[in-house]
């Protein structure tokens, strides 16, 4: 369920700009869900990637085809985990 201050802020997003004392005024929590819904906004193509990010991605793309993956499965860690607290 969407509080009415979530509506307010979505609303207010769109015809009165928030400003820093507006945020500040939010709780940490609604700071947070404002981030998010920011961050959802996003598409990949509206923040490109620079060229050292791009070398990058290569490179580690190459070191996959050379040496597989690294690393422990996600359930052998999880069962490690609970042996740990048993």
């Amino acid at each position: 369920m969407v509080s009415h201050h979530e509506r307010v802020v979505e609303t207010e997003a769109y015809t009165d700009p928030m400003n820093t004392r507006d945020i500040a005024k939010l709780s940490p929590e609604e700071r947070l869900e404002l981030l998010e819904q920011l961050w959802d906004s996003l598409s990949p193509e509206a923040i490109p990637m620079t060229e050292a990010q791009k070398e990058e991605l290569d490179r580690r793309l190459d070191e996959l085809d050379r040496e597989g993956p690294i690393g422990i499965p996600w359930n052998e860690v999880l069962d490690r985990i609970r042996n740990r607290a048993l």
